[in-house]
């Protein structure tokens, strides 16, 4: 009974402030149709940021796929040591190497653009990603390939078709993670993006609430709030199951 009532008791202070966030917003409606008609209009900033956030978990999952199989069944000189340093760049504060990234971004042809913004994100989820599908293909047995190769499928079959359906968790898990990140970042959009039918949601967000003299339209901030964690309330329930096993199947293992 009393693992009930603490449960309940969290399940409370979770929620309230996203109720209270709702609550707030929805006190003027007039809040919606005012951040709907702002800028280049709410549509154009959140086809941005799905399209940043897509690109981000597609480069992310096949990048972490590909190198986590190869850092889990391949062995070659300085394996630990390149896995060693990929892991290092976690310690690294990712605001200290904007202004590098924004200028190689220049050398590519890529700055103010989705792709540069999405490959610097992809980057910044490489160390975690890697880690995750590193740790999930040595959780599988090598008696699963070898039968998948015995059975007549070649090397990249037997990953696509077999290994790739057995870590699906780890993959969703790695996935939720990137969307996660990508769609509520709002220092980097707004270091990399200098057009505004550029900018991403946070971005757009926090340029609605500011008015005059710096002051802040809280109620347009908690509309902003609530249209940017819908999605990811949406995408966090529908794929729970999927998250809480990629952890729980050796995703954390090592």
């Amino acid at each position: 009974m009393s693992r009930y009532l603490t449960l309940s008791a969290l399940a409370v202070l979770f929620l309230f402030p996203l109720v209270w966030s709702g609550y707030a917003s929805f006190e003027e409606p007039s809040n919606y149709l005012e951040m709907a008609r702002f800028g280049e209009g709410l549509g154009t900033y959140a086809t941005n940021s799905v399209l940043v956030s897509v690109m981000t978990v597609a480069g992310t999952l096949v990048v972490s796929a590909l190198g986590g199989y190869g850092f889990a069944r391949f062995d070659f000189p300085g394996k630990n040591l390149l896995f060693l340093a990929t892991l290092a760049i976690l310690m690294v504060p990712y605001a200290t190497i904007l202004i590098p990234l924004y200028v190689l971004l220049g050398y590519l042809g890529l700055q103010n653009s989705l792709v540069g913004l999405s490959l610097v994100f992809v980057m910044f989820q490489l160390p975690f990603a890697l880690f995750m599908m590193r740790n999930a293909f040595e959780a599988l047995p090598r008696e699963l390939e070898e039968a998948a190769l015995v059975d007549g499928c070649g090397t990249f079959r037997a990953f696509a078709r077999i290994l790739l359906h057995a870590v699906r968790p780890a993959l969703i898990t790695v996935g939720l993670f990137a969307f996660l990140a990508s769609w509520n970042d709002f220092f980097a959009p707004l270091i990399l993006l200098n057009d505004g039918a550029s900018f991403t949601l946070p971005v757009a967000v926090v340029s609605m609430t500011q008015q005059t003299f710096g002051a802040i339209d809280y109620g347009m901030l908690q509309a902003g709030v609530m249209v940017m964690a819908f999605p990811c309330l949406i995408l966090f329930i529908v794929l729970q199951r999927h998250y809480v096993r990629g952890f729980m199947s050796g995703a954390l293992r090592g």
